[in-house]
């Protein structure tokens, strides 16, 4: 072979693996973000994906096993629907009643979720103190709007 094909032969190679690195390395950039309700409604049909889902965290369902540093808990949505969650990581510092959990991982038996990542945010920054008429797309659109020059 001439040496500017094996030059070139070996930059495709390189430029290749590169890009299947950085693919395997961000698995949430090829995630979904879906609803509570769309998930479970669904959830066979994602359990291979990636996937990103909120809601509220129910604070008598925390079980913290240290040892084995997993968590383990349950998340409701606005219309009622719930999900049990089960988290091989640290608990996050403000895991308490009222807390809007941003979960990333994937379903895996009925009504479960296994996180890899899971988030938390205070709703009392986007919403009044009522968790009664908590509302997921009211956050979205909030994020979604430029920051408030000063």
């Amino acid at each position: 072979m001439k040496k500017n094909t094996m030059v070139l032969l070996g930059s495709f190679i390189i430029a290749g693996a590169i890009i299947f690195l950085l693919m395997a390395a961000t698995p949430g950039s090829s995630g979904i973000e879906l609803t509570m309700k769309q998930l479970l409604a669904s959830q066979e049909q994602y359990k291979d994906d990636f996937v990103t889902v909120e809601g509220l965290l129910i604070e008598d369902s925390i079980k913290w096993n240290p040892d084995k540093i997993e968590l383990k808990f349950d998340v409701k949505d606005s219309d009622g629907n719930m999900m049990h969650v089960i988290h091989n990581g640290p608990k996050p510092d403000n895991f308490s009643e009222g807390v809007i959990t941003i979960l990333q991982g994937s379903p895996t038996d009925k009504d479960t979720f296994k996180a890899e990542t899971v988030k938390t945010r205070c709703p009392s920054k986007y919403e009044g103190k009522d968790m009664k008429d908590y509302d997921p797309e009211t956050h979205k659109e909030k994020l979604n709007q430029p920051p408030k020059e000063k």
